[in-house]
Parts: structure tokens; sequence; C-alpha cells
């Protein structure tokens, strides 16, 4: 009892509860409990003691130990999954999930990957690196196609590694250029954690789609640039091919029939948002029909390919709003507890600089991405830190048209962030991914060792846009600006 009540003179009953519902999910974590399982399991035991704790004649911590009295009311705790799954349901900006996931893996079924993989291979293969300039290139384009981590990854993996390997590159480099381009998915847009961003924050869809483009285009220039100087300084690690195709028309009228399509129909759903035309969830639609139909001018639109990416589309989108809808119930019941304003409190005692804040708020997200998908951290510790951001005067330009641009700003830089994370050793999710692929001469060591420049860029770039807010608030200022 007296190492209860100390405890209880240091802390008080909702800290008590938060930091306790945060070192429970981390156990069950650690004990290799799901996510989603461990979230909910965690709520669930945490409803219930909240209705203690909240019981206004249980003020203190020693009324706690009481127990000849509890009355819990059962009402209140069935409203709970009233609000959290007609929310998720009623919400327009999730129906654009589905749509994305399903234009990705129906452009990876159709062999349009495939063929800009063969195509550009013709066209950078006889360069030094001209191997993981094609990887880069053709990560661009997924990033903007598939919108998901894993997919990128592994299908780069697939598609690239073996062609490296046979070519003599050297094995850290031809994981690290596959592993970092995987992840450009995240960021460049129609990335779906934009669109969990977009909700969890209430700001703009079409200013998170705009806003994040410059920040992946340079992070994917950053790459070519590194590549290109790395060929240079170590030659032998980006061996040329023995034999090289002569690239001529023929060769670049392939590279132009492969990428075209896919790049005008991406350049068709953000131009289409970015023009206001239609809504994310409209263009998401369009996406979804325009893949379709690319796999039907390939020749590769069928009732097998048809059904599989529906089955993949299902089960992505499931696994999705699963863990959307457990990271929403732990985040209802650690709000019950005044969690938030114990955050917000912690947060802004740590430093009077709010730029140091923000630095601050991202070395945690950093931490998290070792820890956590980007689905819990965006439901979970997004809204917590949204007030903060609100709160604090950051000089974020938004040219009198681009509406809360610093919580845009922010959104950006918490993206770049978790893509830092999921690269960096030794438990990125990105690099996990690769390793399931990877052929058994390819130890994670190689792939550790590879990702290390890339994960130096990815810092260079998130310093960047940390620097020049304008690279992100600019674009939605000029699209609603005209």
């Amino acid at each position: 009892m007296g190492l209860l009540e100390a405890i209880g003179n240091l802390l008080t009953l909702n800290e008590l509860a938060v930091l306790a519902m945060f070192l429970t999910f981390i156990f069950l974590l650690f004990r290799g409990v799901p996510v989603a399982y461990a979230l909910v399991g965690v709520s669930l035991i945490f409803a219930l003691v909240a209705e203690i704790l909240l019981d206004p004649h249980r003020s203190t911590f020693k009324d706690i130990i009481d127990f000849d009295r509890i009355g819990i009311d059962y009402r209140r705790l069935a409203a709970i999954s009233g609000r959290i799954f007609g929310s998720t349901v009623k919400n327009p900006v999730l129906v654009a999930l589905p749509m994305f996931i399903f234009m990705g893996l129906m452009l990876d079924q159709s062999g349009v990957a495939q063929r800009m993989m063969q195509s550009m291979q013709k066209l950078f293969g006889g360069l030094r690196g001209g191997l993981s300039l094609t990887v880069l290139l053709i990560g661009i384009i997924l990033a903007a196609s598939t919108g998901v981590i894993g997919a990128s990854v592994t299908l780069l993996g697939v598609m690239a590694l073996p062609s490296m390997m046979a070519q003599n590159y050297s094995r850290p480099i031809a994981t690290g250029t596959i592993a970092s381009a995987g992840t450009l998915g995240i960021l460049i847009p129609p990335s779906i954690m934009l669109v969990i961003m977009s909700d969890q924050l209430a700001i703009s869809l079409g200013d998170l789609f705009m806003g994040a483009l410059f920040p992946g285009l340079i992070l994917g220039a950053l790459y070519i640039v590194f590549i290109v100087v790395y060929g240079l300084i170590s030659p032998s690690s980006m061996p040329p091919p023995e034999k090289s195709e002569h690239v001529g028309w023929p060769v670049v009228k392939e590279v132009l029939l492969a990428v075209v399509p896919p790049m005008f129909l991406i350049l068709l759903v953000l131009g289409s948002i970015f023009a206001g035309v239609a809504t994310p969830t409209e263009a998401s639609g369009l996406g979804a029909l325009g893949a379709t139909l690319l796999a039907l001018f390939n020749g590769k639109l069928n009732y097998k390919v048809l059904k599989e990416v529906s089955r993949s589309t299902l089960n992505t989108s499931g696994y999705i709003v699963g863990i959307f809808l457990a990271a929403n119930f732990f985040a209802f019941i650690l709000r019950r507890y005044g969690g938030d304003e114990i955050v917000q409190h912690m947060v802004l005692s740590t430093f009077e600089n709010p730029y140091m804040i923000v630095v601050f708020i991202l070395f945690i997200v950093f931490l998290l991405g070792f820890l956590l998908d980007w689905i819990e951290i965006t439901i979970i510790i997004m809204p917590l830190m949204l007030p903060i951001i609100s709160g604090l005067e950051l000089a974020v330009p938004g040219y009198d048209v681009v509406r809360d641009p610093s919580i845009v700003w922010f959104a950006i830089l918490v993206a770049v962030t978790l893509q830092t994370s999921f690269l960096t050793p030794p438990v990125g999710f990105a690099l996990f991914y690769l390793k399931g692929v990877c052929p058994p001469g390819i130890t994670l060591g190689h792939i550790y060792r590879g990702v290390v420049p890339f994960v130096a860029l990815q810092l260079l770039g998130l310093f960047i846009v940390f620097e020049f807010p304008a690279l992100v608030t600019w674009l939605p200022s000029v699209a609603y600006g005209n």
C-alpha cells in the first residue's frame, strides 16, 4: 500500500491511466500479440477501468482501492462503439482507400510495371548505374500509382534484384536502391497514408496531395543524383553490362509506349483533383477504372486477374480498416482519460522555441516508426499533436489561400519522417518486405549497409522541407488561387 500511495503522490490518476495504457500496449506488442488485438484489448480493459476512475466520488488515488461501491454505466460504454463505427462508415474520404489500392494492384497485375522495367532497362541498361536509375524512376512511377510501401518494395525486388545480381551489382547498393525507391509510395500522391492523415487532421486531401508532390520529387531527385555520383566514385559497385543494346528510335518508342499510359493515368487522377474537377474520392474511382482499362488494352484482364485483384483489395482494405477501428478505439479511450492534455503538456514543456517543439514531435514519430505501422501512428498520435501545432506561432506561408498551412506542412514532415523510419535499421518495415523476396545470397546485413546513404538522403530531404515550408504550401496556393 505504501508503494501505491507513493506513486499516487507523484502522478495524478489520469497520468497513471495514460502511462499504463501505453506501457500495456507496448508490452503486448513485444509479446507478439497482433497490433489490432492489442489495441482493442487494452482499450476494452481500460474502458471498464475508466468508469471507475472517472467516477466523481473517486477523485483521488486512494479512492480506487475502495471497491465497496462500483457503479458502471454500461450505456456509456455501448455509445463508444456507435461513435467509432458510425464515424468510420459515414466517412466519405475513406471510400478512396479501396479505390486507390485497387488501382495500384491492377496496374501491378496488368503487366504495366514489368513492361516499364524491360523497356527502361534497354534504354538505361548500357550506362554505369543504369539499372539503379531504372529502379528509381520506376519506383517514382509506382509510388504515384500504388501508394502502398509493401507492394512497391516487393514488386521492385522481384523485378529488379535478379537483373542487378546477374550484372554483378554490389549487393548493398542494389538492395538499398530498391528499398528506398519502394518507400516513396508513402509520400508521393495518391498516398493512402495522406488520405488517412487528411481525415484525422480535418484538412483538405487536395492540399496534402499537392503539398507532398515537391518533397516526394525532391527525394527522388536526391536518390538519382546519389546514384550518378556513386557510380563515378565506385565504378565496380555498378558495372555496365558486357553487352548492351543499341539505343535507337525503336527502344525510345518502346519506352514511351510503356511509360506514357500509366503516367497519363496518374496525371488524370491527380490533375482532376488539382484542377478541382473531381474530389479525391471521385478521382480514386477514375483511377481504378483507368487501371482496369490499361489491363484490358494490355491483354491481361480476365476473370482470374479481376478476382485476384479484388480479393487482394478486400484483404488490404480490411486490414487497414481493422487497424483504423482498433486505433480509433484506443485513441477514444485515451482521450477519456484526458490523455490529449497530458501529452500536450509534456510536449510543450520540453522547449520554448516552437520549431524545436516540432523537431521533438518528429523525433517521437521517428522512434514510434520502429514499433508501429503508419496507420496506428497516424490515428493515435496525429490528433494528439494537432492542438499543439495549431497553437504554435509557426511562420508557414499560406499565401492567403491555403487553410491551416502549418498543419499541412506538419503532416508532410511527419510523412517524410515515417518514410525515414521505415528505412532505418534494425527494424525498418521496408527492409523486411525486401528480405522476404531476396535470393538466399543476400542477407539483412547487405540490406542494412545499403540503406544507410539513403537514410542520410532522407534526413537531408526532411531538413530541406523543414527549412523551406513553401515547398509544401506553394502548389496548393497556386491551384486554389487560380
